[in-house]
């Protein structure tokens, strides 16, 4: 894969899906399956560094996954404070800064703590970017957005007038993180489950049945791969 093709990618999005499925292929309990996830998390940060990618987000835990059974929730939260305390390290040493969106004042006291230290110890490294979607949903993200804008207006600090999408990106969770260029999804699933709903407008879309845990370089190079031959036009025509 040529090096220049790689470049055009700047920000990699990628829906983590099918750790149940891979724990249940192996009668593990799904908490096993979420834990192969998280491990593999590090090893696509690794190819990600390698392939000149900038940013990458992940979706890791949606609004709507507080419908799962309250062991499950559990075991997932305790899981992120225990990705905080393993990889904050390796974020440190490798200049990562380490970022997060989502109505994160909803999580448990004992994660959001954690969450928010990773953040404020990586907040000044100045190399790549890892972004994990907690308690996140497109569709809350836009609503927020859209009640901080009325308070705005309501506050006199906005104009009516002076809305417009770059007015409204302004309010996001993470005003600074630019749209994904490509967005991943695992296990084989065709929909989008409320992700990056106002970011993802121009991305491109590939699905891989490779189940997350077992989502390696090799899968990572082959969706790069896809995603350097795609015409992006963006709602134009090339140019003959």
């Amino acid at each position: 894969m040529g090096s220049e093709k790689t470049k055009q990618l700047n920000h990699l999005a990628i829906i983590m899906d099918g750790n149940g499925r891979w724990a249940q292929a192996r009668n593990l309990p799904r908490s096993e399956g979420h834990r192969a996830g998280a491990d593999n998390v590090l090893e696509i940060v690794k190819s990600c560094r390698k392939f000149n990618i900038k940013y990458l987000t992940l979706y890791a835990f949606s609004t709507e996954n507080w419908k799962r059974p309250a062991a499950e929730v559990n075991a997932l939260m305790l899981l992120l404070g225990e990705f905080i305390d393993k990889k904050l390290k390796f974020m440190q040493q490798e200049n990562i800064r380490f970022n997060a969106i989502g109505r994160l004042s909803g999580l448990p006291e004992s994660a959001g703590k954690k969450l928010l230290y990773a953040m404020e110890q990586t907040r000044n490294n100045s190399g790549n970017v890892l972004t994990l979607a907690l308690n996140y949903g497109g569709r809350p993200e836009i609503a927020d957005a859209a009640r901080k804008i009325a308070m705005a207006v309501k506050n006199g600090t906005l104009d009516v007038e002076s809305i417009d999408e770059a007015a409204f990106g302004r309010f996001l969770y993470d005003p600074e993180l630019p749209d994904p260029d490509l967005v991943i999804r695992t296990s084989g699933e065709l929909r989008l489950s409320n992700f990056l709903l106002w970011q993802m407008a121009y991305s491109e879309l590939y699905v891989t049945d490779v189940l997350w845990p077992d989502f390696k370089e090799k899968e990572l190079q082959s969706a790069l791969q896809a995603f350097a031959g795609r015409d992006r036009r963006f709602g134009g025509v090339n140019k003959a």
